[in-house]
């Protein structure tokens, strides 16, 4: 095996945890595979660089979507930059932006392109497909801002 398969392989095993905290909603996950100053871009409001900047969105994301779950696509690595293609499921059973519990099935996109340092992943960022969820919803959130 090359250098360039290790890379490639933790490369692939650091960005499979990635998700795997989100999907579980668990900061302490994140902490194992994001950098101290890791960057999530666009960041919410307020948020400082770090992985605790997830701590709320994490807690909100449960109880909207306990069951969530991320599917990856796609994965392509270039050197220290990596694209992801995944889908997002789960069910609504709490608050999501504003939208009371439905009990709707959600299934919907994300793209998200990761800066590597060294086994870390430095910087995010990344696009949900929030219009396909609203439409699967059949509602629109109150407020405008999807960061809230």
């Amino acid at each position: 095996m090359t250098s360039d398969e290790i890379d490639e392989a933790t490369t692939r095993t650091s960005i499979d945890r990635f998700y795997d905290a989100f999907s579980h909603h668990d900061v302490e996950m994140l902490r194992e595979v994001v950098t101290p100053d890791w960057e999530y871009i666009p960041e919410p409001p307020g948020a400082m660089p770090g992985p605790d900047q997830m701590a709320s969105i994490f807690q909100d994301v449960a109880a909207a979507l306990p069951d969530m779950k991320i599917e990856i696509h796609d994965l392509l690595i270039h050197g220290n930059r990596v694209g992801v293609r995944a889908e997002v499921t789960g069910t609504q059973a709490g608050p999501l932006m504003g939208i009371e519990a439905t009990s709707k099935p959600v299934r919907f996109a994300i793209h998200s392109f990761h800066e590597m340092r060294g086994t870390l992943i430095a910087k995010t960022w990344h696009l949900e497909d929030w219009l396909g969820v609203f439409r699967q919803l059949g509602q629109l959130p109150l407020r405008l801002d999807l960061r809230a």
